[in-house]
């Protein structure tokens, strides 16, 4: 099937609406050049012919054309079951995809805009199958690429946990987009030799959009990691929230891998005022530390995240995580948490802040110690590095790729995922004498 050349603007016929979309399209690219999140021609142009307004009927114009996602359904509870992306980051994944004109590629979560912006990548040599578990959006993502002239993407309704065998081309697709928010990556059979995954993959409660090549049947990643958010993964592929509530303190524990900890016997711990290690390493107000939480996922056995509920009473964790859940571990009958503490203004007058840590319990400060002295070694040996190297491997194979380093690992279902960080000399951040705010 070929695509029609005109594609009919069906979902906002009036002139004056058409001549404002395109001029809110075309600012938007401009805006997304501007800041470096399209940096190929092919990219750009494929953000300013396709109507993203038509994928989200309803919606007025500046909304469907800002910077930010655009919820489309939502689930019995509320929460956002499929949206559209925000541009920046559909515009950085894609550039991170690689895609060539004549590839086959699979998108991972529908919706029709991206598989619209994927067509346009391939052109008319090329095939986009894009998959949805929810026949409520794949029959939305069937009739708007339809509408708009692009209905030659092939829509497959399924889990994405198990592909259907006869979707896949032979030697595999050239490249595999997922849009949703992943805990594993079983589709590295699905994948062809040099070819490209992209997917935010979620590592102990972070999510990190990661570009992978395949090579010699592994995943691996080879360039900047980028913090972002999706809906979550539905049907045999979801993650489920291990979380555990410590009695009497209103504060929840997070844990991603592994067997869950018993809880039961921290609520002494966190009723009782903490120690607290100063680390004597800083970060700037607006300056973000995603990194330092993914090295302490992978470095500190017993990692979690803490949570405490916003109208709990609890007065000893002071202060509470403000907006995310804190890097936390737990040692028996204690447990140790990253806090941050104001120590001035910095030179962009948006604050300066000291990394300490919180023990809590018996032994909480010298999980305490444990943990600054983690903090300590990613700032000496790994902040300076533009990005950790990380591979996915499949659990039956278990093979890792040749390091210097000794990576962390996160076992999933299908990968063994490894994070080896570089080690880069020196860091331009400032250390402070332990216990005091003076600048060494």
């Amino acid at each position: 099937m070929t695509r029609s050349t005109e594609r009919p603007a069906v979902t906002t016929p009036p002139t004056t609406d058409l001549d404002d979309a395109t001029a809110l399209r075309h600012q938007l690219a401009d805006q997304l050049a501007a800041a470096g999140h399209t940096r190929t021609p092919s990219v750009d142009h494929a953000l300013r012919t396709v109507p993203r307004h038509a994928f989200a009927p309803g919606v007025p114009l500046p909304a469907a054309y800002a910077n930010d996602i655009v919820p489309t359904r939502h689930g019995d509870n509320g929460t956002i079951t499929s949206s559209v992306s925000a541009p920046w980051l559909q515009a950085d994944m894609l550039e991170s995809a690689r895609i060539q004109p004549g590839h086959s590629v699979l998108e991972i979560g529908s919706g029709g805009y991206n598989a619209a912006l994927l067509c346009e990548l391939v052109g008319p040599t090329g095939q986009v199958t894009t998959l949805d578990i929810d026949p409520a959006v794949t029959d939305r993502a069937t009739r708007f690429l339809s509408q708009t002239g692009y209905d030659q993407v092939r829509v497959v309704t399924a889990d994405a946990e198990h592909l259907p065998a006869e979707m896949v081309p032979d030697g595999g697709f050239d490249a595999i987009m997922v849009t949703v928010d992943t805990w594993d990556l079983p589709w590295i059979d699905a994948l062809a030799e040099g070819g490209r995954l992209v997917a935010p993959l979620r590592l102990h409660g972070y999510h990190w959009a990661i570009g992978f090549t395949k090579d010699q049947g592994a995943l691996h990643s080879d360039e900047p990691l980028t913090v972002c958010g999706f809906v979550a993964m539905q049907g045999d592929g979801a993650w489920h929230t291990n979380r555990r509530t410590v009695p009497g303190t209103g504060v929840h524990l997070l844990r991603e891998d592994g067997t869950p900890l018993p809880v039961d016997q921290l609520t002494l711990a966190l009723t009782r005022e903490p120690s607290v290690t100063r680390t004597g390493i800083t970060v700037g107000g607006q300056e973000p530390f995603d990194a330092l939480t993914l090295y302490l996922a992978g470095a500190l056995p017993g990692f979690c995240r803490l949570q405490v509920d916003p109208d709990s009473d609890n007065e000893v964790l002071n202060p509470p995580p403000a907006h995310w859940p804190s890097a936390a571990i737990v040692r028996g009958a204690s447990l140790a948490r990253l806090a941050t503490e104001r120590i001035g203004d910095g030179d962009d007058r948006k604050g300066k802040y000291e990394f300490v840590v919180h023990g809590h319990g018996a032994q909480g400060h010298l999980a305490a110690q444990e943990m600054a002295e983690q903090v300590r070694h990613w700032h000496l040996n790994h902040r300076g590095a533009l990005c950790p190297r990380i591979a996915a491997h499949p659990t039956a194979s278990c093979a890792q790729a040749g390091t210097n380093h000794i990576p962390h690992v996160f076992a999933k279902k299908h990968t063994r995922i490894t994070v080896d960080w570089p080690i880069v000399p020196g860091s331009a951040a400032l250390l402070l004498d332990p216990g005091t705010s003076q600048v060494r």
